[in-house]
């Protein structure tokens, strides 16, 4: 076998065009463009509003298994379709969520695609890129700030501070940051306080960046942030603290999408980037709507395996922003399959069908549950080298038997090349019209039978099940008018379940909820079950260990 080169060796080798050029084949002028050197540009709020009147194109989403150690590769696999589409002669706009250095320094790893399917450049996607997350870390901890200085300066607002719901955040893994005392140190410094820090993907703003439809919808979302509560319970917005004007300012690009492009030449829109296992994992509606203007077909992925990014995706995306997708792709491995079959990660080399046959369940559970939101699906094979064709038969009889089809993609190793045969299967979808899209519950439910719909209809859990005063938290809010919005679980990404542990298709299993969160500016309840972190830790080897500048300034062990 010929020597097979890292992601960020091929990457560097890109024959990249000046991000004029990307835009030009999309209908971008260069002056909507505002670069950010030469292979990488944000586009104007001008541009975006002069296509609003324009025709949709198709909407297609890519999504997953549960993920596993052995890796899925759902980016490399959006990237690829959006080549692949391109390749067979649709106009096709890819459309992902920016990389976070908190998995990056971590264990997770990037979110730029792989080997000749990836987005560039890839190194400046995996760190600061254009700010935007230092836009949405300081317009966030500005408002910490100035609840803070609000109660330093005699608490006008009479804000009880036992009840700051507003925590701090910071784009890094830290978990000594989870819980803290602040203002400590005296009179000079404030009144003492438990606070604490989440990660910036989790924050509030964040999501509210990645939901907004423009500058105006911004601020009114800002403004909405519920930070603190009174004596008397009765909520205290960011806007009572005037914060919603300077936070918008320091927003103000950070809304403006991202233009990049693949490997391939085509063109990219790299914007927001929410966790999918604590956040509602899409990349920003105006980026998708955007793109949706200009291309016949714009690819979406959403985080981690269907039961989280695309469970958000439909119930919160979709219905806030009003997207009727197309078609599903599923992603899908031999080797993910042989681990929830209950192969070891280092055995995964070594051929077993049965294992296979076995784990296919939780691929089986992805697929019916896509189905219950109306979108068709069809399942693409990553392609990995060490792949039999026994095992491969095996999936591909198994979804079958599904009465679906699972097409083999090698676009790791080939491009687009790689992936024609799933890129004109999707046509064929998105095409026959068959879509009936639908969310999974209505608006007018209550918010407890919301989580157990999830629970029992994408989990296949039991039930939910959480402490009266969870419960009470619900129906103060349903009373307060916030009944309507969508629920956002937060749980681990590895299983159905709330035990990582637990792979393949458990059913049966309760759904203990520790904690609701209300973010009415992005509109949703954020609904934290199991032991989740909203901040999580790095591991006891973390990947920064093996980073640095070789002796050509050049990064080495980002990938």
């Amino acid at each position: 076998m010929a020597e097979v080169k890292s992601d960020i060796e091929i990457a560097r080798a890109a024959d990249k065009k000046q991000i004029q050029a990307i835009g030009q084949k999309i209908g971008i002028p260069s002056e909507h463009l505002l670069p950010y050197g030469h292979d990488k540009a944000k586009i104007s709020a001008e541009f975006i509003k002069s296509v609003k009147a324009n025709k949709d194109g198709k909407l297609i989403l890519v999504t997953a298994i549960n993920p596993t150690p052995a890796g899925e590769g759902k980016t490399t696999t959006t990237v690829g379709l959006g080549d692949g589409l391109n390749r067979i002669g649709k106009k096709a706009i890819v459309c992902i969520r920016e990389a976070s250095l908190g998995p990056n320094f971590g264990v997770k790893g990037g979110a730029a695609g792989g080997g000749y399917a990836q987005v560039v450049p890839m190194e400046d996607m995996n760190l600061h890129f254009t700010g935007d997350f230092h836009a949405i870390t300081t317009a966030h901890n500005l408002l910490s700030a100035l609840i803070d200085n609000h109660i330093y300066w005699g608490n006008e607002l009479g804000i009880d501070i036992r009840r700051v719901v507003w925590r701090r955040v910071m784009d890094m893994n830290d978990r000594a940051l989870r819980e803290i005392i602040c203002s400590l140190g005296g009179v000079a410094n404030g009144f003492p306080r438990e606070g604490g820090f989440d990660i910036t993907v989790a924050s509030e703003v964040m999501a509210i960046l990645c939901l907004a439809t423009d500058l105006k919808d911004l601020e009114k979302r800002l403004g909405d942030i519920i930070v603190a509560y009174r004596r008397d319970k009765s909520a205290v917005y960011a806007r009572d603290l005037k914060a919603d004007g300077a936070m918008a300012v320091l927003l103000k690009d950070a809304m403006q999408p991202n233009l990049v492009q693949t490997l391939e030449n085509n063109p990219a829109f790299v914007h927001g980037g929410p966790f999918a296992n604590i956040a509602h994992g899409c990349n920003s509606v105006v980026a998708t709507t955007t793109a949706l203007k200009l291309a016949d077909y714009v690819v979406t992925e959403a985080g981690f395996g269907a039961d989280l990014g695309a469970e958000k995706f439909f119930d919160i995306k979709c219905r806030k922003a009003g997207l009727k997708p197309a078609a599903t792709v599923i992603v899908a491995t031999v080797r993910a399959m042989k681990m929830n079959g209950g192969v070891k990660k280092e055995d995964l080399g070594k051929e077993n069908v049965e294992a296979v046959k076995k784990g296919c369940a939780n691929l089986g559970r992805h697929i019916e549950n896509v189905r219950q939101f109306g979108v068709p699906a069809v399942v693409a094979i990553n392609h990995f080298y060490s792949d039999t064709d026994a095992e491969i038969r095996a999936m591909k009889d198994y979804v079958a038997s599904m009465g679906e089809e699972a097409i083999l993609c090698k676009h790791w190793a080939h491009g687009s090349a790689g992936i024609e045969e799933l890129a004109n299967k999707v046509v064929t979808l998105a095409e026959s019209g068959s879509s009936q899209f639908a969310p999974l519950y209505p608006d007018a439910m209550p918010l407890f039978e919301k989580i157990n719909t999830i629970v029992q209809r994408i989990y296949r859990g039991s039930e939910a099940i959480a402490d009266k005063s969870v419960r009470d938290q619900l129906h103060a809010w349903e009373h307060a008018g916030y009944g309507n919005l969508p629920v956002c679980m937060a749980k681990t990404q590895y299983s159905f379940s709330t035990d990582p542990n637990l792979r393949g298709a458990p059913t049966g299993h309760t759904v203990p909820v520790r904690e609701v969160r209300l973010s009415a500016g992005a509109g949703f309840i954020v609904v934290i079950c199991g032991e989740v972190m909203t901040m999580p830790g790095l591991p006891k080897a973390p990947s920064s260990e093996k980073i640095f500048l070789n002796e050509m300034g050049q990064i080495e062990g980002l990938f």
